[in-house]
């Protein structure tokens, strides 16, 4: 895959699975976390395409957890200096429905730090992003790691009834026009492209065993999101290049 994406000029931001909750204080589980750390890098040290190397994704912020990150951040700077360390986290304060404040100690040893955030999914509606604040008391870049919301490819209705092609419209065209005005944002990465199989997904009729959060069906059927998102990378593209001119 690797190999693919130096072919094609794509970015891989590049991860190992200590998601959520492990056993922060188990010495075994982080032997592991560091074989894995070390393997990961020493295979892909060289590829053109890695630009990032991830440590965690949306785990708990908790003193054990910190302690953790924090050596498996020392053993990537330690294995490669030349690239950027990063991770996703999903830990942030709500002072209001308008507002995220994203304060994990994790992301002070980090370069950039990713954020998960699904405001108009798991939580309040598309339309409050209108007014939303993104801040935090670090002085880092910010990728949003994931955001979205989940349709069947098909199903229609109004914009704010949920599972629709429509209310997964509605929630792009709202998190990227919020998205537009946060000033430490570096880049976007949606959840997700494509419809995949998840086995915890069960509601009847609609995801069947599918994480329905894709932009694409898992036949290839493009949902409406996928144009709104599309519509954005076109138009984020034509004002660089007339900013480089």
């Amino acid at each position: 895959m690797t190999r693919m994406a130096d072919r094609m000029g794509l970015l891989v931001w590049s991860e190992i699975p200590v998601w959520q909750a492990i056993d922060w204080t188990n010495p075994r589980v982080l032997e592991r976390a560091k074989q894995q750390l070390t393997e990961m890098i020493t295979r892909d040290r060289n590829r053109g395409s890695i630009i990032l190397w991830s440590v965690t994704n949306e785990s708990r912020a908790t003193p054990e957890r910190n302690a953790f990150t924090h050596e498996l951040v020392a053993t990537a700077r330690a294995l490669d200096a030349t690239r950027l360390i990063t991770a996703a986290t999903n830990q942030f304060k709500r002072p209001d429905q308008h507002s995220i404040v994203i304060d994990d100690p994790l992301i002070a040893d980090l370069d950039v730090f990713g954020l998960n955030e699904y405001v108009g999914w798991y939580y309040g509606a598309p339309a409050d992003l209108d007014n939303f604040s993104f801040t935090t008391p670090y002085n880092k870049p910010m990728i949003v790691s994931e955001f979205g919301g989940e349709a069947k490819a098909g199903t229609h209705g109004a914009a704010s009834q949920r599972w629709t092609e429509e209310y997964q419209e509605e929630i792009y065209k709202h998190q990227l026009a919020a998205l537009r005005k946060v000033p430490f944002l570096r880049g976007i990465a949606p959840w997700v492209l494509k419809d995949f199989r998840s086995p915890h997904r069960q509601l009847p009729g609609i995801q069947d065993g599918y994480n329905r959060k894709g932009l694409v069906s898992e036949t290839g059927v493009r949902k409406k999101a996928f144009f709104v998102l599309q519509q954005f990378y076109r138009e984020t593209a034509a004002q660089n290049t007339v900013g480089n001119k």
